[in-house]
Parts: structure tokens; sequence; C-alpha cells
């Protein structure tokens, strides 16, 4: 049976990135960096692709005000998404365009989906995370609970925001996965996987160090880009989505 080993959402890439994913065995990485517009995610994406790695270029969507944001991860956009609009506008939008949304690191501090965007939204979720090195133990086994009382298709990632955590985490699809199309129609159909991750302190190490992360990433450094830079390239004020989401942005 032919099986391929895909993390479904990294932060980061680079050489030493896609180096140490194929060192590790991972065939598809799915590329989501935070306020980075969708073309040069594409590029990015396409430039790391090759015959051993291919690159899936995605949208880790921000919503909703600071206080209330949710975030959603997106595949398969066809057009730009911007951050900072409602959650409602987010989903109206990804439906349009046809796209496999994702919901990461379920009920996670203050910026997840939980238990009633799961119940309005449910039937445009393509898969929830049950396995993230963010989370503490019981976290994942808090987002597992979710995942299966919704009866959703359940996916782990590294969500690496350090190179260390690539391969640390990877959902296995059993099936060949060779193009952007292929992941897309393997999360949609909810085809049959499983969530594995790596054990021992190492992996322990590794999940506790992108936790720590997790204060400088999203405290000072976001609150600078929202309320002190305010116009990221995906501030949905920039010129490049030409208005389309003044009448659901939040910023």
């Amino acid at each position: 049976m032919t099986e391929t080993r895909v993390d479904p959402h990294v932060k980061i890439l680079d050489q030493g990135v896609a180096e140490r994913a194929k060192a590790r065995g991972i065939d598809v990485l799915v590329y989501a960096p935070h306020f980075v517009r969708l073309p040069e995610i594409r590029e990015r994406a396409a430039a790391f692709s090759d015959d051993e790695l291919l690159v899936v270029p995605a949208r880790e969507v921000f919503t909703g005000p600071w206080r209330e944001r949710r975030h959603v991860l997106a595949l398969g956009l066809t057009e730009p998404v911007p951050d900072f609009i409602t959650l409602e506008g987010a989903f109206a939008e990804f439906a349009r365009q046809d796209a496999t949304v994702l919901a990461p690191h379920p009920e996670f501090a203050t910026v997840s989906l939980g238990a009633p965007e799961f119940e309005r939204y449910g039937d445009q979720l393509a898969g929830g995370e049950v396995y993230n090195p963010k989370h503490l133990p019981w976290q994942n086994e808090r987002a597992r609970e979710l995942v299966e009382a919704y009866g959703l298709p359940p996916f782990g990632s590294s969500y690496a925001h350090r190179r260390a955590t690539i391969g640390e985490v990877w959902t296995t699809f059993e099936r060949d996965i060779g193009s952007e199309a292929d992941l897309l129609d393997a999360l949609g159909s909810g085809a049959p996987r499983r969530v594995e991750h790596r054990r021992g302190w190492r992996h322990t190490l590794r999940c506790r160090l992108e936790t720590l992360d997790l204060a400088y990433e999203n405290t000072y450094k976001k609150l600078d880009r929202v309320l002190l830079s305010g116009m990221e390239p995906t501030h949905p004020r920039h010129i490049a989505y030409e208005g389309r989401f003044e009448d659901v942005r939040v910023y």
C-alpha cells in the first residue's frame, strides 16, 4: 500500500526546513505563514517543491477582533483572503472559493475554533487537529474529544515555528499524494489516515520549546502587528484587496 506522510501546517520554510523534512520522511508540507499574502506563499512553496518534497500553499486566516480572534486554515484558495475579518465573512469567502478548510489547534488559548464554531460551521470543515506540539497533553486530548464528537476527520501537524519541530508530527494518508489537487481530494473526501508523532524526551522538549515560542508569537509580536503597525500585507484595507472586504473587516 502506498502511504504519504503529510505535515498539514508549518509556519516556516527555507532550505534547512526542506532538508529536515526530507531527512525525517515527510513527503508533503503545507506552508501557511502568518501575515503573508497568498501569491508570495505560492511562490515560495513552488521554490521548495521538488521530486522528494511537495510544498502546498495555504493561509491561516486570523478572524475576529483581538479578544475574540479565531484562526482558520484554508487550502485550495483561488484568491487572497485577508486577516482581521469576521469569522462569518471568512467562512463565506471560503465557501465562495470552494476552499478546503481545517480547524487548527481546537479550543487552544483564545485563538481557536471551539464547540460553538464546530456546531455552526462543521459542515464546511474538512478536518480538526488532534495533536499539536504547542498543546499540553490534556489539550491534545480535549481537541481529540471535540473532533470526534463532531465526526470530523482528524489531522496532526508540527505547527512548526521552529526548524527543529519539523518532522515531529505528521498525518499519514493511505494513498499516494503527488500534487496539491491530490492533497485537497484526500482531505476533502475524509481519506483514511493516521495521526503520528515521535516520542521520547527529545520530542517532549521540542514540543515545550514550541509552547514557549507562543508567548512571544501570540502576544507582543501580534499586538505590534495589529494595533501598532496596522497595515500588514494581509490587512483587509490593503490596496491588494481592492476594498472587497470592507463590510466584514474588524480593524
